[in-house]
């Protein structure tokens, strides 16, 4: 994008102050200079306030260390790194023995309502700019309502109930905030993506690329409405999406994780998170991507920093794909894979005894600083609104033509020539199992799936099943889930400052 690859911003939350960067984004302008007095001034603070809410999707409250977990404690992937304590925070998820104090448990909440807080400010101190342009307002609004919708989906989603907030906090209510129920929680999402639909450019251009589009909304909304069981609901959004944005999916489904494909209005991503490498080095909390070095073949020099070997793909999930699968290929790094300086994977590595990686996300050698990848994140694509849309209606002709689609992609046909060798009909049994089992390997490695085990209530059936049949590999270190692993506990440091909180159940 260009909004975080051009321009960042970084709020003091707790002041109230906002402290804007350009390109030298190191040298902060001091603190005591820029006030909720002096700011929100201009339509240029405006901007800048929108891309500070923006700014929190790269870092480790979201896709530079939270996001990464939801595959870990799921049927996709284990911990991997090296021996010991090496991933401690990813290790406990795994094995399903989770204290208060653990890292994603941390970086997820915060990160989260830092970004809540954000859009807070922007909804409250931009209808008061004057003289902005009305377009530009009316888009900084919408942005806004769309960012706190995504970041409390995640919230809501992995927590359960959660506070609130639609303003910044303000007085005495601020220190003792009890948590709102999740219906409420998911009430005001439903309402925030309804208005950034009305609020939002169907597309952008130039310097704006990458910034939230009504598609974008569209296409949350019917993820949200489809984790709530409203099908009807999450059917009429994804229609919304598929008639009228004008998107089609690429026809390679490698295509949608190269760096050059990156924020097409006419394809298949709805949202990204944006990353820019260059600027920082050994930073999860800055504007370039982590994963490239996390997720790369251990010790393969392959990335700057030989690679870390995170996210290891499992061997059930990895044996399942289908013969002809592509996105096999896309997605995981097998043994006896050619790497671009002509060495090979290998069959057996540390923390990876199968020899397996995740590909996903590698770039390579893109410079010489280590966390520092410039490849985005797709938050929302096409297919997984097709998917959707099938879940949504069932074996119908438009669910059956839905997930087929997506499905003809990934044998490499034409999503519009029926295939009698890769389509599902109205006979194929079990047919929203199947799209559940279509989602587990069109969105690998895209953070889903510990989500749609829990919706569909699989978490324990599945994830027990899983650590028998790894146990059989000589592979123990994954725990079996009890209903209260369904949300993640509280972080403990939030329990110590807010005496309104309480502790989900069994933490």
């Amino acid at each position: 994008m260009n909004i975080s690859k051009i321009t960042c911003s970084a709020f003091l939350l707790s002041l109230g102050l906002l402290v804007g960067c350009t390109e030298k984004f190191l040298e902060e302008a001091p603190a005591d200079q820029v006030t909720d007095a002096n700011f929100y001034q201009t339509q240029q603070d405006a901007i800048q306030a929108v891309n500070a809410a923006y700014s929190e999707l790269t870092k480790e409250g979201q896709y530079n260390l939270a996001m990464w977990a939801f595959d870990i404690m799921a049927d996709i992937s284990v911990t991997g790194g090296d021996d010991g304590n090496d991933g401690i925070e990813y290790k406990q998820l795994e094995a399903f023995s989770i204290p208060s104090t653990n890292l994603v448990v941390n970086r997820l909440w915060g990160g989260s309502f830092i970004g809540v807080q954000r859009a807070n400010l922007v909804l409250q101190k931009v209808p008061n700019i004057p003289n902005m342009d009305p377009a530009i307002q009316k888009r900084s609004l919408g942005e806004a309502q769309f960012l706190r919708a995504k970041y409390y989906f995640d919230l809501v989603r992995a927590y359960g109930d959660v506070p609130l907030f639609t303003a910044p906090p303000a007085g005495p209510e601020a220190v003792n905030i009890p948590r709102t129920p999740a219906a409420e929680v998911y009430k005001q999402i439903e309402q925030d993506l309804k208005d950034a639909y009305d609020n939002l450019q169907p597309s952008y251009s130039g310097a704006d690329l990458g910034r939230a589009t009504k598609w974008a909304a569209a296409g949350l909304l019917a993820k949200v409405y489809i984790t709530e069981g409203k099908k009807p609901e999450a059917a009429q959004w994804a229609r919304e999406v598929i008639s009228k944005s004008g998107k089609t999916m690429w026809a390679n489904y490698a295509d949608n994780f190269k760096v050059g494909n990156e924020n097409r209005n006419e394809k298949e991503s709805l949202f990204e998170v944006q990353y820019v490498n260059g600027r920082n080095q050994y930073d999860r909390n800055n504007v370039g991507s982590s994963m490239n070095e996390f997720f790369g073949p251990r010790g393969a020099n392959q990335t700057p920093g030989s690679g870390y070997g995170f996210n290891i793909p499992e061997p059930d999930f990895v044996n399942g794909y289908e013969a002809g699968d592509t996105r096999k290929d896309a997605t995981i790094w097998v043994p006896g894979d050619v790497f671009p300086d002509g060495s090979k994977q290998s069959a057996k590595a540390t923390g990876s005894p199968f020899g397996y990686n995740c590909k996903k996300w590698f770039v390579g050698k893109v410079n010489t600083n280590i966390w520092d990848s410039p490849l985005n994140v797709p938050v929302m694509r096409l297919a997984e609104v097709y998917l959707i849309l099938a879940e949504a209606v069932g074996p119908t002709p438009e669910g059956l033509e839905a997930i087929n689609k997506v499905r003809r992609r990934s044998f490499g046909l034409d999503i519009n020539a029926p295939s009698a060798a890769h389509d599902l009909t109205a006979g194929t049994p079990n047919f929203i199992d199947a799209v559940i089992r279509e989602r587990k390997y069109e969105l690998a490695f895209e953070f889903d799936r510990w989500f749609d085990l829990k919706r569909t209530g699989k978490l324990i059936p599945v994830m027990t099943a899983q650590a028998a049949y790894l146990r059989t590999l000589g592979i123990t270190q994954r725990g079996i889930p009890t209903e209260k692993n369904l949300v993640l506990p509280i972080p403990q440091s939030e329990l110590d400052a807010n005496p309104g909180l309480k502790q989900n159940p069994g933490y």
